[in-house]
């Protein structure tokens, strides 16, 4: 019964703390404003993985392409594709569209409610179900996301590194949910952990927690959640073809829809594995120049490492190629990768 009490006033405490202090962003409903489904689904997807700054004005932007979902259902995967590029993690992307989709589709326009009901559909797991059904629906769930996980870390003194630690994590999280303002506690402490209790700063004292925190009480605070030391990635090679005609049109490919960057268009290039490649095959016979410029980028399990060849020609070959002109590259759903051999061979 204590610690029924002890959850009941932490609860209380961060709520008041986040009725103070709560964050203004576009995705967030004013006070005594019932958020849209839609307008949470949006940001949470955009949010896996990246941070609010890089989101908002791409939330935003979707928003005016697409004011509601049966806005974006109605559009191409391409559009959506074109919308995203640049943010990074496009299965997000492929999966929206497909969501925005299958709710038209099977619920009527509407989003299903419950978590469980959230998580059958495209894109949405574990945590994006949990933050959804609470913040939209306003049901009890514990949305645990990585400012969540660092928080109650430090509130327990988990010393447990993660992963093995997520379920004692969520369990924690979970019972401090209180039965109304369920939305609110979970928005509270994921700003809890971003603007206070922050990866590398624990601002104790003006914490809404910070004297029952048992982190800080025993001077481990700044020290969780601990982590496994990382692999180091591997690094792979490739050769990316740039294909100019001589009236500014350049050779483009869409990735197959699955895997890595799928349904995203590309400057064609050579498989990528883990040495240089030896036996080349461009897209078309051609007088090639080897350029000596080299990119480099960071996936998330491997770093890539591509030299660029160039020709000029008006052949097109067989498949999924197409020819866009310089001037609209913009506007193409090229992925980061991409963006930076269009940078530097159009600088």
């Amino acid at each position: 019964m204590a610690e029924q009490g002890l959850h009941g006033d932490l609860a209380e405490k961060l709520l008041d703390w986040y009725d103070a202090h709560a964050r203004v962003l576009p995705w967030r409903a004013k006070p005594g404003v019932l958020p849209d489904p839609y307008h949470v689904w949006l940001s949470e997807i955009m949010l896996q993985q990246t941070t609010v700054a890089a989101v908002r004005d791409y939330y935003i932007k979707f928003l005016k392409l697409w004011p509601a979902i049966e806005d974006l259902a109605a559009a191409s995967q391409d559009d959506a594709l074109r919308a995203w590029a640049g943010l990074g993690y496009y299965a997000r992307a492929r999966n929206l569209h497909a969501c925005a989709k299958v709710i038209m589709r099977d619920w009527n326009g509407k989003f299903p409610s419950t978590e469980a009901e959230l998580r059958t559909l495209p894109g949405i797991g574990p945590y994006t179900s949990a933050a959804i059904a609470s913040i939209a629906f306003d049901r009890p769930h514990a949305a645990v996301d990585g400012n969540v996980e660092r928080v109650i870390a430090r509130l327990y003194a988990i010393k447990t590194p993660l992963p093995a630690a997520k379920p004692e994590i969520k369990e924690r999280t979970q019972s401090l949910v209180p039965p109304k303002r369920a939305g609110d506690f979970a928005q509270a402490l994921m700003d809890l952990g971003a603007t206070i209790c922050t990866p590398r700063v624990t601002n104790c004292q003006i914490c809404p927690w910070t004297e029952h925190c048992g982190g800080r009480k025993a001077g481990v605070a700044e020290s969780l959640p601990r982590k496994l030391p990382r692999l180091k990635i591997p690094t792979r090679h490739g050769i990316a073809f740039w294909v100019e005609r001589e009236d500014g049109f350049v050779l483009l490919r869409r990735r197959p829809q699955k895997g890595l960057l799928g349904g995203m268009m590309e400057i064609p290039s050579t498989d990528w594995g883990a040495k240089p490649p030896r036996d080349v095959r461009p897209p078309i016979d051609a007088k090639w120049k080897k350029q000596k410029i080299q990119i480099e980028h960071t996936f998330t399990h491997f770093h890539l490492k591509l030299s660029v060849w160039t020709t000029v020609s008006s052949q097109l070959p067989d498949g999924d190629y197409s020819w866009v002109h310089k001037n609209d590259l913009e506007r193409e759903a090229l992925p980061s990768v991409m963006r930076k051999i269009v940078a530097l061979l159009m600088g």
